[in-house]
């Protein structure tokens, strides 16, 4: 599956290594509303392109774990700001 990195010099290697950080960097650093939603962006950075197989709860049983989700938040990081605003919609989503 990662043949490809054998065939990289050591500069091309050094290149992906700093792509996937700043993409790391990206989902790490999401906030807010983003945190609620997966993340294709990150997906992507992998060479290869397969359509992700995701299977959706049913809503009561995705919002009691959008609402565990949350909770462990409060526990993880508990001093983290509350951002308070509306979700609007977020740009490049559906």
């Amino acid at each position: 599956m990662d043949d490809d990195l054998s065939a990289m010099s050591r500069e091309q290697l050094a290149e992906e290594v700093r792509r996937l950080r700043a993409g790391i960097r990206a989902h790490r650093d999401a906030t807010g509303h983003d945190l609620c939603w997966h993340h294709p962006d990150l997906w992507a950075l992998l060479p290869e392109r397969v359509e992700p197989a995701i299977a959706v709860p049913p809503w009561p049983k995705f919002l009691r774990g959008c609402l565990r989700y949350r909770e462990s938040l409060d526990a993880q990081a508990p001093d983290a700001p509350v951002a308070d605003t509306e979700y609007d919609g977020g740009a490049g989503r559906s």
